[in-house]
C-alpha cells in the first residue's frame, strides 16, 4: 500500500504545475512560521483585492490556487479520503491495475480543485477582520501539528480556523493537509460523505461529482459562519 501511494503521489505531482511551487521566502521547516507567512501573504492579498473580489468572488479561487495551494499536501489528503479504495482489487490484471492508478490520479487532481473551491468559500468569511495566529508550540518530535488562526471581528464571535500540518520525513518540510473551521474538519466531512459513494459507484463517479462541485460559483452570504460553510459545502449532494 505504501509503495502504491508513493507512486500515485509522484505521478500526481508531475501532472500539477503548482505542486512544487513555493516562495523562496517561506520557511517550510517550521509549521507555525510557514502557516503564518503564507497566511499573511494570502490575507494581505484578500485585503488588497477586496473591491475586485466583491465584484467577482471567483477571484478567491485564483488567490487560493496561487498563494495557498503550493503549501497544501492535497495528494496526501486525497489518498486519506480514498483510504483502501486507493488500492486496486486483489487479483486485478496489469491492465486493470494501470487503469485504477489512472483513476486515482484523476481523483487526486479533481480533489485538488475541490479543495480550492472549498477553501475559497470559507474565506468569504474574511472581511479585513483582525487575524491572530496562535502561539507556536514545541513540534520537535511531532509529525502532525495544528496551527490555529483566529479571525476577530468586534461585531460577532471570533472565527477559529486550524490548519493541520504534516511533516515530510524525507525533506523535513511541512505542508498543510486539512482545514478545520470551528471544530469541523473539511477532510473528515468529505471522507464520511464519499465512503458510501465510493463503495456503491467507485472512484470514477466520485471524481465526476467532485468536478461538478469544483465548478460551483463562490458566493457571499452574510449569515454564514465557518462551521456551516464547511458542513454545507462538504455534505452537499
Amino acid at each position: 500500500m505504501k509503495a502504491f501511494i508513493v507512486s500515485i503521489c509522484i505521478a500526481v505531482m508531475a501532472l500539477s504545475p503548482f505542486a512544487t511551487v513555493a516562495s523562496d521566502n517561506i520557511d517550510r521547516t517550521n509549521p507555525y512560521a510557514m502557516i503564518e507567512e503564507v497566511g499573511k501573504i494570502t490575507f494581505d492579498r484578500f485585503a488588497r483585492e477586496e473591491k475586485a473580489i466583491r465584484a467577482n468572488p471567483e477571484l478567491l479561487k485564483e488567490i487560493v490556487r496561487e498563494e495557498l495551494m503550493p503549501h497544501i499536501y492535497y495528494q496526501y489528503a486525497g489518498l486519506k479520503v480514498l483510504g483502501h479504495y486507493a488500492r486496486p482489487e486483489k487479483g486485478a490484471s496489469k491492465q486493470q491495475v494501470n487503469e485504477h492508478k489512472q483513476n486515482v490520479r484523476d481523483f487526486i487532481v479533481a480533489f485538488r480543485e475541490y479543495l480550492i473551491t472549498s477553501y475559497a468559500q470559507v474565506f468569504t468569511l474574511y472581511e479585513q477582520q483582525k487575524v491572530v495566529f496562535k502561539p507556536a508550540q514545541d513540534f520537535a518530535d511531532k509529525k502532525i501539528v495544528l496551527v490555529g488562526v483566529d479571525i476577530i471581528d468586534d461585531t460577532r464571535p471570533p472565527i477559529n480556523l486550524q490548519f493541520k500540518v504534516r511533516k515530510n520525513n524525507k525533506t523535513n518540510e511541512w505542508q498543510a493537509f486539512d482545514l478545520v473551521a470551528e471544530g469541523v474538519s473539511l477532510l473528515d466531512a468529505k471522507q464520511k460523505e464519499l465512503r458510501t459513494i465510493l463503495a456503491q459507484n467507485g472512484i470514477v463517479e466520485v471524481t465526476s461529482m467532485l468536478a461538478e462541485k469544483s465548478a460551483r460559483k463562490i458566493v457571499f452570504n452574510e449569515d454564514d459562519n465557518a462551521n456551516t460553510v464547511i458542513e454545507a459545502h462538504a455534505g452537499e449532494q
